[in-house]
C-alpha cells in the first residue's frame, strides 16, 4: 500500500511539473511554426549579419543562428548542415558559432520558463543573447591571434531528408512532448531515490563551495545541478515548482537561471556540436569557464542590490 501511494505521489509531482512546462511550450510551439511559415527566421539571419561580422562568421550563419534561437540546437544543426558544402568553415569558426548556439538557443521556450520560475524576460533574452555575442567575440580574438584551430572543420553528421509536412511536424511535437513527460517521471524517481540515499548530500557538499561563491543558495543547488546536467527546461521546471512554494528565494532563482542560460545539458549538447566539428576546449571547457567568471561577477555587481531594486527590475513575483 506504501508503495502504490509512493508512487501514486511521483506520478502526481511528475504530471505537475509536466503540465507547467507544457502550458508554457505548446502556444509558443504554435507560435514559433507560424512565424516559420512566414519567413520571420529569414528576416531575424539578415539582422543577425553584422554579428556574424563581429565575431569573424561568414554571414550565411546568421541563419543557422537565427533558426537556433527561435527553435533549437538540432534546427540549428540541420540548417547548417545544409550550408556546410558551400560555406565551408575553419573549426575555429564553428566552435565560435557553437557556443553561441549553446548559449543562446530555443529563447521563446526557455526564456518563457525563466519568466515563470520568476526571471523578467527582457533580461533573460538580452543576458542570453549578449553573453553569446561576447563569447563570440573573445574566442574570434582568442583564434585569431594564436592561429589556433584553423584547421578545415569537418561536418561529422548529416541529417536525413526532412518531412516538411504539417502532419510530421505534428506528430514530432507530439513525441516531444511525450519524451519530456517520461524524462520527467524519470527525474522525479531518480532525485528521490538519490536524496534518501544520501548522494544528493554528498554532491552538494561538493558542490557548495562553488555554488556559495557565485552567491547560489543551498536550496538551489540540486535544481541547479539537474539543469546543468539535463537541461534547462527540466531544472527550470523543478525551479518553478520551489519557487512556487517559496523554498527558494527570488536572489537564488535570478543566478541558478543566469547560470543554467550559460551552461545547460552539458553531455549532450556538447555531443551534438562535436558533430559539426566545433573543438571541445571551447564549447565544454571554455563555456564552463566563461559561465563561472560571468555569473561570480553578476553576483557580485548585483550583491550590494537591494531586494526592492532585485524585484523592480530584475525578478517578479511567481504565480
Amino acid at each position: 500500500m506504501k508503495l502504490l501511494e509512493y508512487i501514486s505521489g511521483v506520478l502526481i509531482n511528475s504530471t505537475n511539473i509536466s503540465l507547467t512546462l507544457f502550458k508554457l511550450m505548446i502556444p509558443i510551439i504554435i507560435v514559433i511554426k507560424i512565424l516559420q511559415e512566414f519567413g520571420f527566421v529569414t528576416l531575424l539571419s539578415q539582422w543577425l549579419t553584422p554579428i556574424m561580422d563581429l565575431v569573424g562568421l561568414p554571414g550565411a550563419m546568421g541563419l543557422v543562428w537565427a533558426t537556433t534561437l527561435v527553435t533549437n540546437l538540432y534546427g540549428g544543426l540541420v540548417v547548417y548542415a545544409s550550408l556546410a558544402a558551400d560555406v565551408p568553415m575553419s573549426v575555429a569558426q564553428v566552435t565560435v558559432l557553437s557556443s553561441m548556439m549553446l548559449i543562446a538557443h530555443a529563447l521563446p521556450i526557455e526564456a518563457r520558463i525563466a519568466q515563470k520560475a520568476g526571471v523578467k524576460l527582457s533580461l533573460t533574452l538580452l543576458f542570453r543573447t549578449g553573453m553569446a555575442v561576447v563569447i563570440g567575440v573573445i574566442y574570434n580574438q582568442i583564434y585569431q591571434i594564436t592561429d589556433w584551430l584553423q584547421q578545415p572543420a569537418q561536418l561529422l553528421w548529416t541529417p536525413d531528408k526532412i518531412d516538411n509536412s504539417f502532419s510530421a511536424w505534428l506528430q514530432n511535437q507530439l513525441i516531444s512532448l511525450l519524451l519530456i513527460f517520461c524524462i520527467v517521471i524519470a527525474l522525479v524517481f531518480l532525485l528521490d531515490i538519490l536524496k534518501r540515499a544520501g548522494i544528493i548530500q554528498r554532491i552538494n557538499n561538493m558542490l557548495r563551495p562553488i555554488l556559495h561563491l557565485l552567491g547560489i543558495g543551498r536550496e538551489a543547488e540540486t535544481i541547479t545541478l539537474v539543469g546543468l546536467t539535463l537541461g534547462l527546461s527540466y531544472g527550470g521546471a523543478l525551479l518553478i515548482n520551489e519557487a512556487k512554494a517559496g523554498h527558494i528565494k527570488p536572489r537564488d532563482v535570478l543566478f541558478s537561471m543566469s547560470l543554467l542560460g550559460l551552461s545547460h545539458s552539458l553531455i549532450e549538447d556538447t555531443l551534438l556540436m562535436m558533430l559539426i566539428g566545433a573543438d571541445l576546449s571551447g564549447i565544454l571547457f571554455g563555456r564552463i569557464v566563461f559561465t563561472l567568471v560571468s555569473i561570480f561577477l553578476m553576483v557580485r555587481l548585483l550583491e550590494r542590490c537591494s531586494s526592492e531594486t532585485l524585484n523592480r527590475y530584475l525578478v517578479k513575483p511567481v504565480s
